[in-house]
């Protein structure tokens, strides 16, 4: 979330001026007659160290007077990351997994004159005033509830025939007698972004400008549809569908309870498919696209998938640039990320499991993608403070409460 929902990164806050200012202090490292660029990437269970190192080195085989050095990211997000090299003075050449707004676009190269940009997907999507300064390889979705196939041959259970909050609330009453956890979910980031997924699926295919409203005023949480959804949230976990000790779990635990067949369902991005690959578990597992009180299918959220910007300041700007073009266009590039994170990209088409087939399905099926960026984007923070709302609800918070917190914390932040 990510990633989902988190999979997508928050916004850069350093100021333009502090980079400027101190650039000069940094330095490349680079060895006589070799460019080191240095790069931040997303470090998930499927996009591991290792895989960035194999795949950088396929580049560096190809161009051999450039070295590509990984930038870790510890404990910290990239977008966090990137902001203690800016404030050092010491910036990175590339960045990933952040996002530009009107705020910090600045700090990033304008790649509108680059024509292989308009070809990556929803790079308009993304723009800043009609500047593209963001690109990436593929696109996710994420409106997506995976389930095992043979919890729900115990329970009697067709998932072709769940459409509706109702039919999804029944199901997991079956399940749970069934002796399963119905709905899997975790800590960390995963309980807001789950919600986001479910919520977004019925409020933004039925008002793809809500947001938008939202950051004027008019509309709430408190008197929308998130409301209901809140309160079905709720009442999930007071039915004992969503397990209170799982906030205790990691991203990683949540997944691999899945995946060793302890839960019946969890709702999660296209991301999931890998590791469903790598454990072997594809063919036990189904996926269907998530039930809503409104349209079905509903639109799919989605995002932009492995996003690349270069920093401006970067001291090897057009060999950055070169990469980046590299990362998000030649063939072979391209496919191995998309199937590292099983992401998806027209004309693009790579060996699948029949989990990823099956996702592929959803996304044709589709009436819509929307992504939050551009005037779509919520204000910085709107995902943390959302999934600190939502998990305020495992110790007693009522939707209420949450949908009013939501409201009152985005209008303190106008």
């Amino acid at each position: 979330m990510r990633r989902l929902l988190r999979r997508a990164g928050i916004a850069v806050v350093a100021a333009t001026a502090v980079l400027a200012s101190t650039a000069a202090c940094g330095g490349s490292g680079d060895k006589p007659g070799q460019t080191t660029l240095r790069i931040i990437v997303n470090i998930t269970p499927n996009l591991t160290q290792q895989y960035w190192t194999k795949l950088f080195a396929t580049y560096e085989k190809a161009h051999p007077g450039v070295h590509v050095k990984l930038e870790l990211t510890g404990t910290i997000s990239a977008s966090a990351k990137l902001n203690q090299d800016l404030a050092a003075g010491d910036p990175p050449d590339i960045a990933q997994q952040i996002t530009p707004t009107k705020d910090n676009a600045s700090l990033f190269a304008d790649l509108t004159d680059q024509a292989w940009t308009k070809q990556t997907p929803l790079a308009d999507q993304y723009a800043v005033d009609g500047k593209r300064y963001l690109v990436g390889v593929g696109e996710q979705i994420q409106s997506l509830v995976f389930y095992n196939k043979a919890a729900f041959a115990k329970a009697k259970l067709d998932p072709a025939s769940i459409k509706t909050l109702d039919q999804l609330t029944a199901a997991m009453g079956a399940l749970k007698k069934a002796g399963y956890t119905p709905l899997q979910t975790a800590g960390q980031w995963v309980p807001g972004a789950q919600f986001s997924l479910l919520a977004d699926s019925g409020v933004l295919t039925a008002d793809p400008d809500w947001t938008t409203k939202r950051a004027s005023g008019k509309v709430s949480f408190a008197t929308s549809g998130y409301l209901d959804y809140l309160k079905r949230y709720k009442s999930w976990i007071d039915a004992g569908y969503l397990q209170k000790s799982a906030l205790g779990l990691t991203y990683a635990d949540g997944q691999n309870a899945f995946l060793n067949g302890k839960s019946a369902m969890y709702m999660m991005g296209s991301f999931f498919v890998p590791a469903a690959d790598q454990a072997k578990k594809s063919d036990q597992l189904g996926v269907f696209t998530m039930p809503t009180d409104g349209r079905y299918p509903s639109g799919q959220f989605g995002n932009i998938a492995d996003p690349y910007l270069v920093v401006n300041n970067s001291p090897h700007k057009a060999e950055a640039i070169e990469f980046v073009r590299w990362l998000v266009t030649d063939p072979t590039a391209v496919k191995s990320q998309l199937a590292a994170d099983g992401n998806l990209r027209r004309g693009m088409p790579y060996d699948m499991s029949s989990l990823g087939a099956s996702v592929q399905k959803i996304l044709d099926a589709a009436p819509s993608v929307f992504v939050k960026a551009g005037a779509r984007q919520p204000i910085d923070g709107y995902s943390n403070e959302l999934n600190t709302e939502v998990q305020s609800l495992y110790s007693g918070a009522s939707a209420s409460k949450v949908a009013n917190g939501l409201d009152t914390w985005w209008n303190s932040q106008s």
